[in-house]
């Protein structure tokens, strides 16, 4: 919904949320046992089976992990599991819970967290997206479709974000990252213009609009080093920046000053099959150059987003998101998804339509295949 200030209406108020607790640095995970007291004498952890295997063990306590019970999340962010794990929490009697791993797991952590009344701690163990931080959860089919956002009472009550263990991750996660990132700046830009809402149902503050800005800046400053770093699991000045750019930075961004286009068209790519082993960091950011298209930007801003994103490897054509052969058909449907009365794309300053994300879809992918001809040729 775009709200519309004016002279004669009543000025909805400025809105921003925050997490209760961040912490960020090396071996931060050592701080776990201790944040989780404080909240809470029950705990339930959950985590994927590949933080059980491989992150767990490297980090042991006094008496192990015997402090906590840990449950394996099943995969998916979906109404099932979401039902299995609140049952078990009344059943167990928790009291708090922690989210460890990525954006799936973290977002199903805080809306049981939310359903049944108890605290929640977020441990992201890849820098993929700006969840952790975030008041909402994405809730999909059990088969990945998107199905929409829930929205909790209040952010989390501990976000705890060791670089120890996010420099372990593959590269990609952290690229993924850069791409929820980048689309915080210009989606906050477009809420801003348009006088539309933010996340929390009201309007971006000067603090958290300085807040986009910087994370858009942070990307390009140390994007591509932080890349660098990352491949070599180095801990360093650059990968430090973006984590923080891609977790606090965009979470606080995005939720304060509000989604737009690019997020749109990313739940609109999720209807085609061909897109479900990318991840959301990866598609949004081609709906930020689409974006870009849809809203006319200036030349040279789409070149330093499209250089960014060819940096640092994230898509930007649609042969990058396996879509290389894409009908018109199956393109249209994307664009109809993307336009669903629901969705951000409507806080674009313009009126949008399905014809004009098709059109503004095609034309990002033209762009992008244009430069890697030109990129070729030299």
């Amino acid at each position: 919904m775009i709200l519309i200030q004016d002279e004669n209406s009543v000025r909805q108020p400025l809105k921003a949320v925050f997490p209760g607790k961040y912490i960020q640095g090396k071996n931060a995970l050592n701080e776990l046992k201790f944040l989780t007291e404080s909240f809470g004498n029950k705990g339930l952890l959950l985590a994927s089976p590949s933080v059980i295997i491989h992150v767990l063990p490297k980090y042991q306590f006094e008496n192990g992990w015997d402090w906590i019970h840990i449950e394996t999340f099943q995969g998916e962010c979906c109404r099932e599991e979401l039902e299995r794990l609140a049952a078990k929490v009344h059943h167990d009697k928790t009291d708090v819970i922690i989210g460890m791993g990525g954006g799936k797991v973290i977002d199903t952590a805080k809306i049981v967290s939310d359903s049944t009344g108890i605290p929640v701690i977020i441990v992201p163990t890849i820098a993929s997206s700006d969840a952790p931080c975030s008041g909402c959860g994405v809730i999909y089919s059990g088969d990945g479709i998107f199905e929409g956002v829930y929205y909790l009472k209040m952010n989390p009550q501990a976000v705890l974000v060791d670089e120890s263990v996010i420099t372990q991750a593959p590269t990609r996660f952290l690229v993924s990252g850069m791409g929820d990132a980048l689309a915080t700046w210009f989606e906050a830009r477009s809420c801003k213009s348009s006088g539309s809402s933010n996340e929390c149902g009201g309007y971006a503050t000067h603090t958290t609009m300085a807040i986009a800005h910087l994370c858009y800046k942070t990307l390009l400053k140390y994007g591509v080093q932080a890349k660098k770093d990352c491949d070599l699991f180095l801990t360093s000045e650059a990968l430090s920046a973006v984590i923080e750019a891609n977790i606090l930075m965009s979470g606080l961004g995005f939720e304060s000053c509000g989604l737009a286009s690019a997020h749109s068209i990313h739940n609109g790519l999720t209807v085609l099959e061909e897109t479900h082993s990318f991840y959301h960091g990866e598609k949004v950011a081609f709906g930020v150059l689409a974006g870009l298209h849809l809203t006319g930007a200036p030349v040279s801003e789409k070149e330093k987003v499209y250089g960014f994103c060819e940096a640092v490897g994230l898509p930007t054509t649609f042969e990058d998101l396996n879509l290389g052969n894409i009908s018109r058909d199956r393109l249209m449907e994307v664009a109809v998804k993307t336009c669903h009365p629901t969705e951000a794309i409507h806080h674009e300053e313009k009126k949008v339509d399905p014809e004009k994300v098709f059109i503004a879809m095609r034309a990002a992918d033209a762009y992008g295949r244009k430069r890697k001809t030109k990129k070729a040729q030299i």
